[in-house]
């Protein structure tokens, strides 16, 4: 009889029997007496490898996010349910079903996913986390609530999250607040929230804080308020160049060129240098305005452009080629774009995934499949492949199926799965309409059972047949009358003529028999 000290000794042991086998009389005879001691841990222990340990430890973080999950969707049906005016609090409800999970910022997000309609139940909640003295409620769990209750448009509870968040509250908080807020159109309230956030939630106040509000507010085509928020603050924080970049921006994004071009003399004049991306949105505002206006100037209007960035010093970066090679495509002018793309290294600049994939889109778009394709390669050959990714392929396939190039589609479609690219339910269902249409029944049930086994949720649809691919039903041929000649209508009226002549001759009666 053996007495083992160690679990990790034990654990050798049993590997060493089970790979005996013929040592099977000492098999059937072993047993095993396990007294392991309380001891100190070991300074240097020694861990048993095996090589399956990664299988073991991909099995078990699978299994963590399972029950995860299912924590999750447990919780979220709790948040949901309807409350009685006897029920218990939501933090008490949760506390008496889930005293046992361990709360970690995955399994809060997921929830808050999960209840969009919990409304403000989601604030007990809010406070049921924050009791939890095995969990640390830090910056970014406050932001997930303030993302929930902003996606609502409820900045009342948001007020309360914020409120009892002070000490917590950061950047990331921050940067939550402010984009809801803008993105609900308060831009009044988010430039008093700038004003007031360090004396009532604990915010920095700083440059970097009022970067972020000028960027969000500018980003979404409040330039006027934005405008007057720094200059307000002028006296406090004086504005850099980058800020002055956001607000030409921000004009840019608006549509209001004049407007752009008058803030920009006013900060040359005042001794800031415009920048390449304030000049880069001054671009694309120009060309989208002669996009909706008059589409052949803007070649014209856009090379103005250009010679004030050359005449200023200002140097041309991938953007503004991407600015000019955008509208361009987007006016169906290909051929100028591509030769503006060959031309991008007397500049220095060398093409990025956006140049690749507009330059692909216009490709397509204009039936140059045969060059889409070498552009593809293209793209892959300079380094830029994982751009490639679910949602580019669809993309192509669409401009390709809209232009009724349905082959080409499905040799995309090959090549999208060659590169390691998982096609997903929107892929599979547009493919599928597309081949329906064209009556290739075959081939799309061949792909509905190739997503099946992929283990995608298809389910059968009724696909119209398009009329010009539909096949027709044999028509009953109508037999043509056979003209007659001369001869042939004689004959035919005089047979006529005789039949008419005889209905008027009288038949003679018939005697009646006397009897004698």
């Amino acid at each position: 009889m053996r007495r083992i000290t160690s679990p990790f000794h034990l654990r050798t042991l049993v590997h060493r029997c089970i790979s005996s086998s013929s040592a099977t009389n000492q098999t059937h005879h072993l047993h095993l007496h396990l007294h392991l001691p309380q001891q100190q841990p070991l300074s240097k222990p020694h861990f048993f490898t095996s090589p399956f340990s990664t299988t073991f430890r991909s099995f078990s973080s699978s299994q963590n996010d399972d029950i995860e999950e299912t924590n999750a969707h447990s919780l979220s049906s709790e948040l949901v349910k309807e409350l009685d005016a006897e029920s218990l609090s939501i933090p008490q409800r949760l506390d008496l079903s889930f005293s046992h999970v361990t709360l970690t910022p995955s399994l809060i997000l997921t929830t808050l996913n999960l209840s969009p309609e919990a409304g403000r139940t989601v604030l007990g909640f809010f406070n049921w986390v924050k009791s939890k003295e095995s969990f640390n409620l830090d910056d970014e769990v406050v932001s997930f609530f303030v993302d929930y209750f902003g996606r609502r448009k409820d900045f009342k509870a948001v007020h309360d999250v914020l409120s009892d968040g002070v000490g917590i509250n950061g950047r990331k908080t921050l940067e939550c607040m402010v984009d809801r807020l803008v993105r609900a159109g308060r831009t009044t309230q988010a430039v008093a929230f700038f004003e007031n956030m360090e004396k009532d939630y604990g915010f920095v106040r700083d440059l970097d804080s009022l970067k972020l509000v000028v960027s969000r507010l500018c980003e979404h085509g409040f330039a006027s308020y934005a405008e007057k928020m720094v200059k307000s603050l002028a006296s406090e924080f004086f504005p850099d160049e980058y800020i002055c970049d956001m607000l030409i921006r921000g004009w840019c994004i608006d549509g209001k060129l004049d407007e752009a071009q008058r803030l920009a003399g006013e900060m040359y004049r005042g001794g800031f240098e415009i920048g390449t991306s304030a000049y880069n949105a001054i671009l694309d505002c120009v060309c989208k305005l002669c996009r909706k206006k008059d589409p052949f100037r803007l070649q014209n209007e856009a090379e103005n452009v250009l010679l004030e960035m050359e005449e200023k010093g200002v140097p041309r970066d991938v953007e503004t080629f991407n600015v000019l090679i955008t509208n361009l495509c987007k006016i169906r002018k290909t051929e100028d774009a591509l030769n503006l793309f060959y031309r991008m290294a007397e500049w220095g600049c060398n093409p990025d995934e956006t140049t690749f994939l507009t330059l692909i889109r216009s490709l397509y778009q204009a039936a140059r499949v045969g060059e889409g394709d070498e552009m593809i390669d293209r793209m892959k050959s300079a380094g830029f492949g994982d751009a490639l990714d679910k949602k580019a392929y669809y993309e192509f396939l669409k401009i390709l199926c809209g232009i009724e190039r349905i082959d080409h589609a499905l040799s995309v479609f090959a090549k999208m799965k060659e590169d390691g690219c998982q096609p997903g339910l929107k892929t599979y269902d547009l493919l599928m309409g597309r081949l329906v249409a064209h009556n290739r029944v075959d081939k799309a049930n061949a792909l509905y059972k190739e997503a099946e086994s992929n283990g995608l949720a298809v389910e059968p649809k009724a696909y119209m047949v398009h009329p010009r691919f539909a096949k027709k039903k044999p028509t009953a041929v109508k037999k043509e009358k056979k003209r007659l000649t001369l001869p042939e209508k004689m004959a035919r009226k005089r047979t006529k003529l005789k039949k008419i002549r005889l209905s008027f001759v009288k038949k003679p009666k018939k005697m009646a028999r006397r009897a004698f």
